[in-house]
């Protein structure tokens, strides 16, 4: 209690000092973004020519320095405790503790009353084998699966460009650069540091992997007139992590290592993932089973103690019924159900990283996932290309084509859309075909901020010359004095400019970018061509892009709907990008809310929030986890499908995280389950798969727990009123690894379709309550055997029709006791081969709702393999090594009273699991 309480303190410590340093972070960040660069540089304490080696020094004692750090890894003793250590092997190890002194202990001791020659050590082995493969197979897994802080760090470039007092674009290992100094950045730069840009020429920026968008993001030098309440909106700031796309920049280092951006994510993708729905279901179940096994063998101990007398009998007695009522096989029988989860996966092409997140991924009722590259494809694309009039027009497509393949700078997603499409549609229209051979490049104006354009100059091979200019539309019509519309050029008038904004707006809302195109004839010669050409030109339309959705996106979402799994939209690109996006892939927008909505927030208020709302846009990674966390607490199981860095945290933060195949390596190392495939499709059956997988461990579980329930509880009830044991601690122990054995086809069992339409979670309470209900029906046939062997078939066929109790009236000493034994022999024949019919038969009762055989039939390996362990067991009496065990041959007549028996137990159950069903909703 004590050691929790401190961990608590030492967590919400943490977590408070995590706070204070981002808070600090984001205050510099808002500081330097909406501030001239003079008082910047002040606040820094540098100046442009850079620090002095004082400065470095005092700098890196005051921000720290620039490494992102990670938490401490566990050590190899840490990690084998954590693979081992769990009340499947907990169970397991008191097991082999039983086997150890009834196989090895006490018969060593009975060597010196040569009772024995020699003890049985092959239970313990299998037994510790177990434990050994189940923990081995944990500790490889995990081992595995926890290199995502290493795959994030690594993508940092390890050296940067920066100015010192002393040298002049010096090249520094980039664990070297500290807070003030001034770098300088150019094209294909990482950037090292949080920093706000001081000078920049042509800079685009890629965060899409920090932020989700698509698109490279221009960056200036001017100072932002209002803070945002998102630090990644600021036009003048770079973070750590993104690239420089194009153009040059110089820039002043303000936050560096945890206090980046980057670095509040890389802490969190190296913290503890959490505890799952899987891992807390199966932890409770063990626990139930421990607290049954607790309380039956202390009074199967105490009964057999004062009614037989013999207390070392009674303990062993007790041990074997703690043996009886533990599922040796579930760590094997869940491990299996897993692992052909995973199998059955591989075969869609994806890869399982963690075993437990099969399961998982059929308990989810909640899918968050993130939207660029994810349920989009990643590329900007071309969706329309039309006249003034919002037409489509091939003309439109053409100029374009002339304008971004031509021109020789940073052909950009738009360039590359454009260029794709014009090759796409060659196919179908003559005028596109060969453009390139059929016009050569003159000379082109470059594109720039201040324009906001970019103009190329073409000459067709009858020496017609043509200028072609794409840009944003308003700098575009400034220079547009005509329109080209109906088959004519016309003035631009007013009332047209107004309908071409509008028709641009309505695009703008929903989520495109549009650029307009316009071209002149026969510009200036070469060499005289220059920016005051772009006037009078002719607007002939424009160009809509986006960024759309993948092909299997819709149908995988209404698939998820139908089997119950709602879908929620959290990513860093804008509103109204978003609601295009979900309008396509049909996801009805119920409520949105923003970063900036959620940082005024509570928990409480987020807490309450999140379950009327299904999209959240321009969300920090920050953010995206901060929801997950809330769905959790909430009681959800919730997924997390994300593609970038700033996915990692709320992966980690989930109860499987997925990965799509355009994921960066830190998503993939962070994710449970890694789609190699474009079709997300394989998200309904992976959550069929782990819902197959819960149904039948459970299965398992429950049919297993209760059956072993009865039998103890019948064995509790004989022990206290027959003057013999009804079965040996032996004979319990092989009853009970036949039927395990009988169970190990119950992975590959069918599972109804009614069970996979909606998601599953442990319920350790229901284990407890079937138990309780199913278990005891057994034990009335129980009952009734015993009454039957008892008072009717073993005085009938061995003592001539006297009762056990009356054997010592009628013989005496060896006839006595072998007649005593043969009776005991006789009994425990009977009562041995009607529990495994019963135990075995049973499966197929309560294994589905419907009615077994007829409307639900178990797989054939299921079906051959209880009939096989049934057929076993009922020759086991009639041979050599039923002999051994203590049986004798049961008459034919035997089979008489049990087939009846059996039959009414199948009715009782199918009636007692209807009743169940009625009472809880469910079976399983």
């Amino acid at each position: 209690m004590n050691k929790k309480k401190i961990s608590n303190r030492q967590q919400i410590r943490m977590v408070a000092e995590k706070a204070v340093r981002r808070d600090e972070q984001n205050r510099r960040m808002h500081y330097a973004a909406t501030h001239p660069i003079k008082e910047v540089l002040k606040s820094m304490d540098t100046t442009l020519r850079g620090l002095s080696d004082e400065g470095v020094a005092a700098n890196r004692s005051k921000y720290g320095i620039n490494k992102v750090t990670q938490q401490k890894k566990k050590s190899l003793p840490q990690r084998l405790a954590g693979a081992f250590i769990n009340p499947f092997t907990a169970i397991l190890f008191c097991l082999a503790l039983v086997y150890t002194m009834t196989d090895m202990i006490f018969p060593y001791f009975e060597l010196f009353g040569s009772a024995k020659e020699d003890f049985d050590c092959l239970t313990v082995v299998i037994i510790l084998s177990m434990v050994f493969l189940s923990g081995t197979l944990r500790f490889v897994q995990e081992s595995r699966s926890g290199n995502a802080a290493e795959k994030l760090l690594a993508m940092i470039t390890t050296t940067c460009t920066v100015d010192r007092k002393e040298l002049i674009k010096q090249e520094i290992p980039l664990e070297d650069v500290v807070a003030g100094d001034i770098v300088h950045l150019s094209a294909g730069d990482m950037i090292p540091a949080d920093l706000r840009i001081v000078d920049a020429k042509d800079l685009f920026i890629s965060q899409s992997s920090l932020t989700g968008e698509s698109e490279p993001i221009e960056k200036t030098a001017n100072v932002s007139a209002s803070e945002n309440d998102n630090i990644t909106e600021y036009q003048n700031i770079a973070f750590m992590g993104s690239n420089v796309v194009s153009g040059s920049a110089i820039g002043v280092i303000i936050s560096v290592g945890d206090n980046t951006l980057f670095g509040s994510m890389a802490s969190s993708v190296a913290e503890e993932a959490v505890e799952t729905s899987f891992t807390k279901g199966v932890n409770a179940v063990s626990w139930v089973l421990i607290r049954f096994m607790l309380i039956m063998v202390p009074l199967v101990f105490v009964v057999n103690g004062i009614t037989k007398g013999d207390w070392l009998q009674a303990f062993l007695f007790g041990i074997s019924i703690a043996v009886g009522l533990t599922p040796e096989m579930l760590p094997m029988i869940v491990t299996t159900c897993l692992a052909k989860g995973a199998v059955s996966m591989s075969k869609e092409k994806t890869i399982v990283k963690n075993l437990n997140s099969i399961q998982n991924f059929g308990a989810i009722d909640i899918l968050c996932t993130d939207k660029t590259g994810t349920l989009t494809q990643d590329q900007v694309v071309l969706e329309y290309h039309m006249d003034v009039m919002g037409k489509e027009d091939l003309r439109v497509l053409r100029h374009a084509y002339l304008n971004s393949y031509f021109q020789t700078g940073y052909k950009n997603l738009m360039d590359l859309a454009i260029i794709c499409k014009t090759e796409e549609e060659e196919a179908n229209d003559p005028r596109l075909l060969d453009l390139s051979e059929h016009y050569v490049k003159v000379d082109e104006i470059p594109f720039d901020f201040a324009r906001r354009r970019l103009s190329t100059v073409v000459q067709d091979k009858t020496g017609k010359t043509q200028m072609v200019t794409k840009g944003a539309v308003e700098e575009m019509l400034t220079v547009c004095s005509f329109a080209e519309y109906d088959d004519s050029v016309q003035p631009l008038t007013g009332e047209l400019k107004e309908k071409v904004l509008a028709t641009v707006d309505a695009l703008n809302d929903k989520g495109f970018r549009v650029l307009a195109i316009a071209q002149k004839s026969n510009p200036s010669p070469v060499g005289a061509f220059g920016v005051k050409d772009e006037c009078d030109m002719v607007l002939i339309g424009y160009l809509a892009f986006l960024d759309p959705p993948k092909e299997t996106t819709a149908d995988a979402i209404q698939a998820l709907k139908e089997h119950g799994v709602i879908t929620k939209i959290l990513t860093g690109d804008n509103d109204k990008v978003t609601r295009t996006i979900c309008a396509q892939v049909g996801l009805e927008v119920r409520n949105m809310l923003l970063g900036s909505d959620l940082q005024k927030m509570t928990d409480e208020e987020l807490a309450k929030a999140v379950e009327t709302t299904d999209v959240f846009a321009k969300l920090t990674p920050e953010q995206k986890a901060r929801i997950v966390t809330a769905l959790r607490q909430a009681g959800h199981t919730v997924g997390f499908m994300g593609d970038g860095i700033n996915d990692a945290a709320a992966m980690k933060s989930a109860d499987i995280g997925i990965s799509v195949d355009t994921a960066v390596d830190v998503a993939k190392e962070s994710a449970d389950i890694i789609l190699l495939e474009k079709d997300l499709m394989v998200l309904e059956k992976g959550i069929i798969e782990g819902r197959k997988t819960y149904a039948n461990m459970i299965k398992y579980i429950k049919m297993t727990a209760s059956s072993n329930f009865g039998n103890m509880f019948s064995v509790l009830a004989a022990s206290a009123l027959l003057p013999f044991l009804p079965m040996m601690s032996v004979h319990l122990i092989f009853l009970n690894l036949i039927y395990d054995l009988s169970c190990t086809a119950i992975p590959w069992d069918n599972v109804d379709e009614e069970f996979l339409k909606i998601p599953r979670t442990w319920d350790a309470s229901s284990v407890g309550s079937f138990m309780i209900w199913i278990g005891p029906t057994s034990s009335i046939f129980d009952f009734t055997t015993y009454i039957f062997m008892y008072f009717v078939f073993c005085p009938l066929f061995v003592s001539g029709g006297v009762l056990y109790n009356d054997l010592a009236s009628h013989f005496s000493g060896a006839e006595l006791s072998q007649m005593q034994t043969a009776y005991t022999a006789m009994f425990q024949a009977g009562w041995f081969v009607e529990s495994m019919w019963s135990q075995t038969l049973v499966i197929h009762m309560i294994r589905t709702p419907k009615l077994p055989f007829i409307q639900s039939r178990a797989s054939a390996p299921l079906t051959l393999l209880t009939c096989t362990g049934i057929a076993v067991l009922t020759i086991i009496p009639f041979t050599a090594f039923g002999k051994m065990l203590g049986f004798v041959a049961l008459p034919v007549t035997y089979f008489a009273y049990l087939i009846p028996c059996i039959l009414l137990y199948m009715v009782l159950a199918t009636s007692l699991k209807k009743a169940y069903v009625r009472h809880y909703g469910e079976l399983l």
